[in-house]
């Protein structure tokens, strides 16, 4: 009895440190940054992946998407949409990749450099597979609430280099999310050390 007592307290305790980040991390969603020089005016950076990241870490990759997941549900009840639900979930599959890719790599590699290393790793498989989920997936979506020409034209607004989808992954979607990841490793390295012991104990 005792140990399942203990199981289960250990799980309300992860539960509550998830709603806790997820919430934290739905609040942080409020807070987006423009990037004109690379980036059509409705993509804008926000670091909403800082408590993903942090929960990644400190209690495993399940629980950086557990995180993820719950600050795009609490958006979308909350705040609404204005995208139909698709900037929600290409969001959330895109926390997801980079919680469960530096997560396994600092799971293994418990050290200053497994965190940089999975961070950084991290925002390069994220950045990739942001182009792919965007190509074939993302933005033919987006192409049912605006016409795709529009799209490419908002673009092309940024930068003349962009003139169809593929371009725009190459000279937009790269850049964004190279840029976003490697900002919200930064801050997440910066703070990580001073909340885990919270999260872990």
């Amino acid at each position: 009895m005792n140990r399942v007592s203990s199981r289960n307290n250990s799980n309300v305790k992860i539960m509550t440190r998830v709603g806790m980040l997820g919430a934290i991390a739905f609040i942080l969603m409020y807070f987006q940054l423009p990037v004109a020089f690379i980036a059509p005016e409705f993509m804008k950076i926000d670091i909403s992946d800082l408590p993903v990241l942090i929960g990644a870490f400190a209690m495993g990759p399940v629980q950086g998407i557990m995180i993820a997941a719950l600050k795009n549900v609490l958006h979308l009840a909350i705040k609404g949409t204005s995208t139909g639900g698709i900037g929600e979930l290409s969001n959330f599959m895109l926390s997801s990749v980079f919680a469960v890719t530096a997560g396994l790599i600092y799971r293994r590699k418990n050290t200053f450099k497994g965190a940089i290393v999975g961070l950084l790793l991290g925002t390069v498989i994220t950045t990739f597979f942001a182009v792919i989920s965007n190509y074939y997936f993302i933005f033919p979506l987006y192409a049912k609430l605006m016409p795709m020409e529009a799209i490419i034209n908002a673009g092309s607004a940024v930068t003349s280099r962009i003139t169809d989808l593929w371009s725009m992954m190459m000279y937009s979607v790269v850049p964004f999310n190279l840029l976003k990841g490697l900002i919200t490793s930064v801050v997440t390295m910066l703070i990580y050390k001073r909340v885990s012991p919270i999260l872990k104990n």
